[in-house]
């Protein structure tokens, strides 16, 4: 069976897309959240903000 990349429903703080790539590279969403802060105050927020809303309507919501 394929591993899909999913926006978590379980692992939600805004949008589900971080929690959801942790899971997919079974990492703690935590770690995956923390370096996401990391890299956005060094690339200036912007460039990581456009990435996050194009995740958004790229990766499908995880089904139930």
């Amino acid at each position: 069976m394929q591993k899909r990349l999913f926006r978590s429903n379980e692992n939600k703080v805004l949008a589900g897309i971080l929690g959801g790539i942790g899971e997919y590279f079974n990492i703690d969403p935590t770690v995956v959240r923390l370096g996401f802060v990391v890299l956005a105050l060094v690339t200036a927020i912007f460039p990581c903000l456009i990435g996050y809303i194009f995740a958004y309507f790229i990766i499908p919501e995880q089904r139930v």
